[in-house]
């Protein structure tokens, strides 16, 4: 990997291949090239980003990509999210902040990814960053597969959840609720990317399967952008 500078800001898409309910998903040929590549190439275009990075822990994704001319390193196979294969990566870049963008979000919005980087750029106290869109799509509510996720007055998530949150207890008060998705991607400072990785994974994550939760149980602030995307 090249040697980032003091302020260069880094997306690291971890593609792993063995995917629990699609093998091989990030090699997947979709329009003449591998899955991952696409996303690769938008994320690329983001104004913020100065280096993207493929981060794998299989060797023929590494053959798979060497075509298409594409930054990728090889990582440990024992990491149990991406974001920890991510901070392996990390700690050989002297970054300011990592950008951790899943290795299946094809249509990744590159403004999407500058805007959840510049809410690290505008809030110091912040160590992380994401994304969520508003849910139109009744059918997304209960789909086990659509993280939701709720947050505060400030804009801070209070929690990631497979299931349907808010909870509306009324029927009468359904015409209220709004419920929104998260987006598959996340923005670290780089010490805090650090520390993170050195968390023991934490029992709401382990029950829902959702790393940011990590992060929320150790008490630690995620600031979360409305994107249209």
């Amino acid at each position: 990997m090249n040697s980032a500078s003091r302020k260069s800001i880094i997306a690291i898409i971890p593609a792993r291949l063995a995917s629990t309910r699609f093998p091989g998903k990030v090699l997947a040929p979709l329009a003449g090239k591998p899955l991952v590549m696409h996303v690769y190439d938008r994320t690329s275009k983001a104004a913020l980003i100065t280096e993207t990075v493929i981060a794998t822990d299989d060797s023929e994704v590494l053959q798979a990509l060497e075509p298409f001319d594409a930054n990728v390193v090889m990582t440990r196979k024992d990491h149990p999210t991406g974001t920890d294969r991510a901070a392996e990566v990390a700690e050989t870049s002297d970054a300011s902040i990592i950008v951790n963008v899943q290795g299946d979000e094809v249509m990744i919005d590159p403004d999407t990814i500058d805007a959840t980087v510049r809410a690290l750029l505008d809030n110091p106290d912040v160590p992380m960053s994401t994304a969520r869109h508003r849910i139109t799509d009744p059918a997304e509510i209960n789909d086990p597969n659509v993280v939701k996720v709720v947050c505060d007055k400030r804009g801070r998530a209070l929690y990631f959840s497979r299931s349907p949150i808010p909870c509306v207890r009324d029927s009468e008060d359904m015409h209220r609720a709004e419920y929104w998705k998260h987006v598959g991607l996340y923005a670290f400072r780089r010490e805090f990317l650090m520390e993170y990785a050195k968390m023991t994974p934490t029992p709401l994550e382990k029950l829902e399967q959702l790393e940011q939760l990590r992060a929320l149980e150790n008490g630690h602030d995620i600031a979360v952008i409305n994107t249209e995307y």
